[in-house]
């Protein structure tokens, strides 16, 4: 029985949001584009459950391009209106449209010209006509079963404020690079600006030259912990690594003379090797084209300054 009341709501507010479509407006359209060529900030106002969404879109917008915060109606009507200022834009929401605290912002936008954007549930209501561009969210049927907890509307909301950040975004050709700089602390901001410098393993790095016996690769390679030793050419070139696999396969390879074979014998020719600032996400990328899962760091003279692994990433 629970799970069907779960249904049952899942389904009724998809309902109601597929339906948004139909009501959209030539205002959307002139929404995103005023908010695309506005110079000044996206300001959310509204109240009760209208301001708990407002606050959400208000942080969606300002990860994602646009300079935005939420302003409390009942603030602004207090002292916080000196917070917006001309050249802004304000979003104002109010199911109802009748919302005192957020009507009484009104004449004070109209005074200092400002473009505002409303979003209700009524096309006819005070704040409706009172906007520069209405947006539509009307429902028929709330989730709550009284048809009194705001379900169904703070959804078609939240979904409506989304379509405009998405537009901006797309509008905008917002990329993950520039989400990344909005998100430093988030997996992805650490993915895209973080490089193997922060991660890679610097200190006791598994190194023999190419002239190296076996059994001192094998010492190397265990001493490392890294699964792998990287040999070094000339100058301190690298022209090789070997794995603990490369090892076992040399070993079932030459059972008789293995340990007669050098560092050179056992190595791949075509080692892994990426710069210093190389993102997390191309050190993935790279790991997962060549499916390993190690990659050597050099500079510019092509020395072994450090090793990343996939671990590392953290991705």
């Amino acid at each position: 029985m629970i799970k069907n009341i779960a249904k049952e709501v899942f389904e009724l507010e998809a309902k109601e949001i597929a339906n948004l479509s139909n009501l959209l407006t030539d205002d959307f359209e002139n929404s995103v584009t005023a908010v695309l060529k506005s110079k000044g900030k996206f300001i959310v106002s509204g109240m009760g459950k209208s301001g708990i969404i407002g606050k959400k879109l208000a942080a969606t917008f300002a990860s994602t391009g646009t300079p935005s915060f939420f302003l409390h109606p009942g603030e602004a009507y207090h002292g916080d209106l000196g917070m917006i200022e001309k050249e802004d834009i304000v979003l104002l929401i109010s199911n109802s449209g009748e919302t005192d605290e957020v009507l009484k912002l009104i004449p004070f936008l109209k005074h200092q010209k400002n473009t505002v954007i409303a979003i209700s549930g009524n096309p006819n209501s005070t704040l409706a006509e009172n906007s520069d561009y209405h947006l539509n969210v009307a429902v028929e049927k709330e989730a709550c079963p009284l048809q009194l907890a705001p379900t169904s509307s703070t959804t078609a909301t939240l979904v409506m404020g989304d379509a405009i950040s998405v537009a901006l975004m797309r509008l905008r050709d917002f990329k993950d690079e520039n989400f990344a700089r909005f998100h430093p602390g988030g997996s992805l901001g650490r993915r895209l600006l973080q490089t193997v410098e922060n991660v890679m393993k610097k200190g006791s790095l598994p190194i023999v030259p190419r002239t190296a016996s076996a059994i001192d690769v094998i010492h190397v390679v265990s001493g490392g912990k890294c699964g792998l030793v990287a040999v070094e050419g000339q100058n301190k070139k690298i022209i090789g690594v070997i794995s603990d696999g490369d090892i076992r396969r040399a070993m079932e390879k030459n059972q008789v003379d293995f340990f007669n074979l050098i560092a050179e014998n056992l190595m791949s020719n075509d080692p892994k090797t990426v710069p210093l600032n190389t993102s997390l996400v191309n050190a993935n990328k790279t790991m997962n084209q060549e499916k390993i899962s190690s990659l050597l760091v050099v500079n510019r003279e092509e020395h072994l300054i450090g090793i990343v692994q996939l671990f590392d990433l953290g991705i």
